[in-house]
């Protein structure tokens, strides 16, 4: 039994000493053994021996674990990504060189507790989406080897999907870290572009690239991303994102866009539509309203990347090394580089001059919508078929990720079902994307949509660990949002809303507070208005709305709220506590008490 290598469970088994980090990579060694023995899915290209992992474990055994948030946490790193001492060949044994120093992204990993195991395989150079153009081997499925495990981030889906890693590192350009995700039953989250350095890795287009995680769940990648962040002086592409705003992830109700039915393209994946009409039927579960969105200006976008500046970016990369060393190149990946030579500057910035318009058409869809959602790829193909028609086939997998890097979205590619028919047992997921340092909710959104879905993580047989938010709104990810329980005339269609609306506030969820208030009918108005007063006994669980609103805009609300009421904290029923309305005690005095109605609203119907 391969073992459970989610974050939480490993955490629990170091505090509670049943496991070690020196033990870990231990049965980690002889997991990647058996199933090096088992098929050789050509995941790897430097796997770490035991004696190089058990250093790193050594190295924490002074270490706390309750400090270390990666604590012990295995993790495989993609090839074009430096790990000091070990080779980076970015998939090219010609280009190949040992670094001194680990990528800052490594390093900051490294810091937090992780412990790598290996360099995996990837489409040479990141260039492509199916994980087969690489020297080392065609990368094959986690879960059906015939399959192509996606690309270009190949090696690192498949070791995390095969439980020989907790999370890896990829990196993203036009989907590499979305695509192997969808085909290995993972989550993907492709970050803001920028928010994980890129100090230590070997560019695509460097004014594109992110920096991607593996995970088995979103809890996983947001734990991961809470490290990595941050700007790095050495990356001039790096940036700290700001307070991430409302947190629509994790609301009862929220706005997401779909595509036109003329926009969906599943490539005669007979499956394809149920599959996804299955997973916006989930969403809408969790409270989301669908919105139609017209994806033409995105596709529009997305035919920029392959046909202007960004090839020529492509070949800068590595100019002097396809230069020099042209045949050592794959043959596929030669074809698509040395197109980039022949871009000129007026044609360079005919290309970004059309980005730029496309952009702005496309900014309005973000007004209405939280979110989208797409699949993250129509179909999936054989590793035989992609090797007769390389480019085609390799093209259709991007139909749905291209535009993404080029608008500076965020995006999050989430399992949500497997496949029947020809594609029997082979995975489906969406892809949820939101504009830039959206990061946080989209994971919120899609570790409740995770949870709805697939029964399994990856090719193992556990199950996601079920947590309803992938993390607290804790320092990692400030929101820049305050939360204000409401119980009286603030109410959703009540008189005092707009006090909250005009400012910007969304609302959350309902809830109810603790069993400890009591709720009064205060004289004066209009409009009438209760006071909630926290008692030691005969108090009642009351109904309320958790409504959030930008920190700038607070304390003027709060300004606004007359005597006897006021601000404070308020106990709910779930053992959280938040900002809310409760009254002085003198005023109950001359009020009625109507906590039996249980409700402001229940209230305002018996005296209507």
């Amino acid at each position: 039994m391969r073992l459970d290598l989610s974050i939480p469970a490993l955490r629990a088994r170091y505090l509670d000493g049943s496991l070690t980090p020196a033990l870990l990579v231990k049965l980690l060694h002889e997991q990647m053994l058996a199933e090096d023995a088992a098929l050789d899915r050509h995941l790897w290209i430097r796997r770490l021996m035991l004696d190089e992992m058990h250093a790193y474990a050594v190295a924490l055994e002074k270490a706390d674990a309750k400090t270390l948030p990666l604590y012990g946490i295995p993790f495989a790193i993609k090839d074009n990504i430096d790990l000091a001492g070990i080779p980076t060949t970015a998939a090219c044994p010609e280009f190949a060189y040992t670094p001194e120093a680990s990528a800052t992204v490594v390093q900051r990993l490294i810091a937090a507790g992780a412990i790598p195991v290996g360099k995996t395989n990837l489409d040479q150079f990141a260039t492509g989406l199916v994980g087969v153009r690489s020297p080392y081997g065609a990368c094959r499925n986690s879960i059906n080897p015939d399959y192509v495990s996606g690309g270009s981030s190949a090696g690192s889906a498949v070791a995390v999907a095969l439980g020989l890693a907790s999370f890896s590192l990829g990196t993203d350009t036009a989907g590499s870290g979305r695509v192997p995700a969808m085909f290995n039953n993972l989550v993907g989250l492709k970050p803001t572009c920028g928010r994980i350095p890129a100090t230590g890795v070997v560019p695509a287009c460097r004014t594109l690239d992110a920096v991607s995680v593996f995970a088995l769940t979103a809890a996983d990648a947001a734990t991961v991303l809470g490290a990595a962040q941050g700007e790095d002086p050495l990356d001039a592409y790096s940036r700290t994102m700001p307070p991430h705003g409302y947190n629509f992830g994790a609301a009862s109700s929220f706005r997401f866009g779909i595509p036109r039915e003329a926009d969906l393209e599943f490539h005669g994946n007979p499956e394809g539509p149920a599959q996804f009409a299955q997973a916006v039927a989930h969403l809408r579960v969790l409270g989301g309203t669908p919105v139609e969105v017209d994806l033409t200006p995105f596709r529009a976008v997305a035919t920029l990347l392959y046909e202007g500046p960004w090839v020529a970016e492509r070949y800068q990369a590595i100019r002097p090394f396809i230069e020099a060393q042209p045949q050592a190149l794959h043959p596929v990946t030669r074809a698509i580089t040395e197109k980039g030579a022949q871009i000129s500057a007026p044609d360079t910035f005919a290309a970004l001059y059309r980005l730029k318009e496309l952009e702005r058409q496309t900014r309005p869809v973000w007004e209405d919508i939280d979110c989208l959602i797409t699949p993250t790829a129509g179909t999936i193909y054989t590793i035989d078929a992609v090797q007769a028609d390389p480019i085609r086939l390799n093209s259709n997998l991007g139909h749905y990720t291209n535009y993404v890097n080029l608008l500076d979205l965020s995006a999050v590619a989430v399992p949500t079902g497997f496949m029947s028919g020809a594609l029997a047992g082979l995975p489906w997921g969406v892809t949820l994307v939101a504009p830039a340092g959206q990061d946080l909710p989209l994971l919120t959104l899609a570790s409740r949509l995770h949870a709805r879905t697939v029964p399994t993580v990856g090719a193992t047989p556990h199950a996601p660990h079920r947590l309803a938010s992938a993390t607290p709104d804790g320092s990692p990810f400030p929101s820049g949002q305050v939360q204000v329980a409401v119980c009286g005339a603030h109410l959703s269609g009540l008189p005092l809303n707009g006090q909250l609306t005009q400012r910007g506030a969304r609302l959350v969820r309902l809830v109810r507070s603790a069993p400890c208030y009591k709720l009064f009918a205060l004289p004066g108005g209009p409009p009438r208005r209760p006071g909630m007063l926290r008692v030691d006994e005969g108090g009642a669980a009351i109904e309320m709305e958790v409504w959030e609103l930008p920190a700038r805009e607070f304390g003027s609300f709060v300004a606004g709220i007359p005597a006897p009421l006021g601000m404070g904290t308020v106990a709910l029923e779930d053992g959280t506590q938040v900002q809310g309305f409760v009254c002085e005690a003198y005023a109950s005095a001359q009020a009625q008490d109507i906590t039996h109605f249980g409700g402001w609203r229940s209230y305002l119907r018996s005296v209507s």
